[in-house]
């Protein structure tokens, strides 16, 4: 079963994002901004893929269904810290070129 690295922080700005964080944004690559970053800066608009953002999911602490061994108990969030690899202009830059678009039109 696939599962979200649930990353711990914002790409752009840093910031903490722990598991429980209601502000996390991700793409469908799970690129993961802050929801400031993701409004403000970024316009909905992934400075990776094009794609737009959602909020993400919450992983349940516990597991609910102790046979099946779920929850951040028995798979815990990313520790890795990622960063854009793009600088500051070049996504500025991608994200004016596309942020009019529908995410369905990107």
């Amino acid at each position: 079963m696939a599962r979200l690295e649930l990353r711990p922080n914002c790409e752009l700005c840093d910031k903490d994002l722990p598991p429980h964080c209601a502000e996390a944004r991700i793409c469908s690559y799970e690129c993961t901004y802050c929801a400031d970053c993701a409004e403000k800066v970024l316009h909905n608009v992934c400075p990776t893929c094009g794609g737009n953002f959602v909020a993400r999911p919450m992983r349940p602490t516990v597991s609910w269904r102790p046979a099946e061994k779920l929850g951040l108990i028995n798979h815990p969030a990313s520790l890795k810290r990622v960063h854009s690899p793009f600088a500051m202009e070049n996504i500025l830059a991608h994200v004016a070129r596309i942020k009019d678009l529908a995410p369905k039109d990107r």
